[in-house]
């Protein structure tokens, strides 16, 4: 017998298939150790096969492989399909199915021994009172961990073990990342509005499902109900959250319903509790998964519901090899398995909007909150006003006013502002001067709380300055707000306020976000202070007021997506206002309070925002009427880069020259940031008409044949962040 193996080595003179000679039991999917080159390295069984075209004399022997195949057909087989779409090599696709410290074998199983007393009374010493007291405290408790009994009652255990008295047993023992916290709650009783939602999911003859509801009307019971169904019928769900911060709230509703069944996969936890569930997973333990994008690839089988939550999310899109999106793997799953795949959004992407209203997707609407309870009001402060009447602090009037109404209610507040650090950057005020990053070419933000400077692209930390390295002048002046400051001047307006903050910067550690959530949910908190952290999913009743420090920031960014992007986050955070019976308040400042995306977003008028973005796409010709293509080049030397970018750009042109037509835009230029982590970055950016076709494919095929050895070259389509 042979195996066709991949061997674990992301490069693409090695991306091919190898034969090897194995015996019996190996299969397709394995992880195989076989000898490559001079040493040995581990590999992934594609197939197996009864005949080589290689001669045997060249041929050599599996060293060792799996007891089981650690992935399935459908994994295989979309591996493959990611690969030849985005041009990597496969071991790059085949390594997204594994948790990375299992290909590293850096973690394993782990076991506890567990003892038992043996069959019939046992015979004891009247002197043996140790082994007298455990056999009694094994009768009360029938069995007890090993290293318990040995903390317990010494070298007891050990004498009772030799003499057959009491009997041990190694059991598997899963780390389970979220212990407990969840108490078991029957499915609640949908609304018609949702059971007709469900029924239209089940009905439709569409793989994919767009539900569109407002915030708080009701879509994850609807999401709850569907995976209901496919237990039932044996089968199994994956459930997909933008964000981490999501991830154990949604994994404790999840258990809550369905107990055990259900698994979370992300990057927060810990390496053994990542591979553990990553193992009830594959042994059809749990039979849910729930994360982020990555659990896409989580190793289920017989798939019934694919279900992404808040699908208009950036996140969803990969922004390292491959750059896949999280629909297109979505929909291939759903494809393979017969399956549905709904997404859900209170704000979905104009992309997704437009394939719904065309026909096809499901569109099914929730326009309503749950007990037709009302959105909150959304007022729209000028603060060109408030610098006039000579306020410079971070609250207008109207929202100190709402806040201080808002804490003597007993109610409780969240304020987004999507700047973390104490300030935006930190200047010179005699010459001017900016505090930069000495890799990137970035401004340096201020944290109070460290006093120090930091990069937010590298991580890079500075001592706070002093004098002006440029002048010595030592008047050094803040410019902008971030969470930390907004923070510290809460405080001096309310004393008496309990205040949390969540930002990347307090959110550290497997249940970062959900300590700060839970604290917030119990009322240990009156305010919350975060960034877009905050702005979706989390369902607070007590939330009466949603301040909007800076809509904006996000507002004029030099993105076509900017006002798409403002519209889904003051939408998703002033959802998170009137929740519960109390009705709720929002207060949105800007210094554009003409502007039509806030306008739009002040009514929570989707059809309108999409009306009018769909017509400016279209006469401005962005997506979804043409797809956007950059080919990123990145290197720390800036000459070798230059050559490279220079290369790329002659072969692009070729192809430009040849077909025109299919091009709306073609240059090359400096990426917008021009050095990130001390690597230059340059960029030939496209806009191809329609969706590329065969074009982008070329692109793709022209730019996987330049090779330089210190430079990075990579193709990113509709690139989520242009900058």
């Amino acid at each position: 017998m042979y195996a066709e193996v991949i061997v674990d080595i992301a490069h693409s003179d090695v991306d091919k298939i190898f034969d090897y000679e194995c015996g019996e039991g190996i299969e397709a999917g394995m992880r195989v150790a076989v000898p490559f080159g001079k040493g040995a390295t581990t590999g992934f069984v594609m197939r197996v096969k009864g005949e080589s075209e290689v001669p045997r004399e060249r041929l050599r022997k599996i060293l060792r492989a799996e007891d089981t195949p650690a992935l399935t057909a459908e994994s295989l087989l979309l591996a493959k399909k990611i690969a030849a779409r985005y041009r990597v090599p496969l071991a790059l696709t085949l390594r997204l199915f594994l948790p990375a410290e299992m290909r590293s074998g850096k973690v394993g199983e782990r076991y506890r021994t567990v003892c038992r007393l043996a069959e019939g009374e046992p015979t004891l010493s009247a002197r043996a009172k140790q082994q007298r007291a455990l056999v009694e405290f094994l009768k009360d408790n029938k069995e007890a961990d090993s290293a318990l009994l040995r903390e317990k009652f010494g070298g007891a255990l050990k004498a009772l073990l030799e003499s057959g008295a009491v009997v041990a047993e190694k059991r598997r023992v899963f780390r389970d990342p979220y212990r407990g916290g969840e108490s078991a709650q029957p499915p609640r009783v949908l609304t018609p509005a949702q059971r007709a939602a469900a029924e239209t999911v089940r009905r439709s003859e569409k793989t994919v499902s767009l539900l569109h509801g407002v915030t708080g009307s009701g879509k994850t019971e609807v999401y709850l109900s569907l995976i209901a169904d496919v237990l039932r019928e044996g089968k199994t769900a994956i459930f997909l959250v933008p964000e981490i911060s999501l991830t154990p709230q949604m994994l404790m509703q999840l258990r809550a319903r369905f107990g055990s069944q259900a698994a979370i996969l992300h990057s927060g936890l810990s390496a053994g509790e990542r591979f553990d569930e990553w193992m009830r997973l594959r042994d059809g333990i749990a039979r849910i998964a729930i994360g982020a994008r990555s659990a896409v690839f989580a190793p289920v089988e017989n798939v019934g519901i694919i279900v992404i939550d808040e699908e208009h999310d950036g996140s969803y899109s990969s922004e390292s090899a491959p750059r896949y999106n999280t629909f297109d793997v979505a929909l291939f799953r759903a494809q393979y398995n017969g399956c549905k795949l709904v997404l859900g959004s209170a704000t979905p992407s104009v992309e997704t909007y437009r394939r719904a209203k065309e026909g096809e997707f499901e569109l099914i609407r929730l326009p309503d909150r749950i007990n037709a309870r009302p959105m909150p009001a959304i007022e729209l402060v000028d603060m060109r006003r408030e610098v006039r009447r000579g306020n410079a602090t971070a609250f207008s009037a109207a929202l100190r006013e709402k806040l201080s109404a808002c804490l003597s209610e007993g109610n409780q507040a969240i304020l987004f502002l999507n700047r973390r650090g104490y300030s935006q950057t930190v200047i010179c005020r005699d010459c001017g001067y900016c505090a930069k990053c000495e890799n990137c070419d970035v401004a340096l933000t201020y944290h109070s709380e460290e006093d120090c400077l930091k990069c937010h692209y590298c991580g890079a930390r500075y001592r706070m300055l002093s004098v002006c390295p440029s002048c010595g002048g030592k008047h050094i002046g803040y410019v902008g707000t971030g969470t930390q400051r907004v923070v510290l001047e809460l405080k001096k307006l309310y004393p008496s306020a309990r205040v949390l903050r969540m930002d990347m910067d307090t959110t550290g550690g497997k249940e970062g976000h959900f300590r700060i959530l839970r604290k917030f949910s119990d009322h240990e908190a009156d305010i919350l202070v975060g960034t877009q952290m905050v702005a979706k999913g989390h369902d607070f009743p007590s939330v009466t007021l949603v301040g909007i420090l800076d809509a904006d920031m996000s507002l004029h960014f030099p993105d076509f997506r900017s006002g798409e992007r403002t519209f889904q986050l003051v939408t998703q955070v002033a959802g998170r206002s009137g929740r519960a019976s109390a009705p709720g308040e929002v207060i949105l400042q800007t210094y554009d309070p003409e502007n039509y995306i806030l306008r739009f977003a002040a009514r929570y008028d989707y059809e309108g925002f999409y009306a009018h973005e769909i017509g400016m796409r279209a006469a401005t010709n962005f997506p979804p009427f043409a797809k956007i293509v950059r080919v990123m080049v990145t290197g720390e030397e800036e000459k070798e880069t230059v050559e490279a970018l220079r290369e790329v750009y002659e072969t692009l042109r070729s192809l430009y020259a040849g077909s025109p037509e299919k091009f709306l835009f073609f240059n090359r230029m400096h990426a917008p940031i021009k050095r990130i982590q001390n690597k230059f970055r340059y960029q030939v950016l496209m806009r191809l008409a329609g969706g590329g076709g065969e074009t982008l494919q070329k692109i793709y095929a022209l730019c996987a044949e330049i090779k330089y050895k210190n430079v990075l070259i990579y193709v990113e389509e509709n690139p989520g962040n242009l900058s």
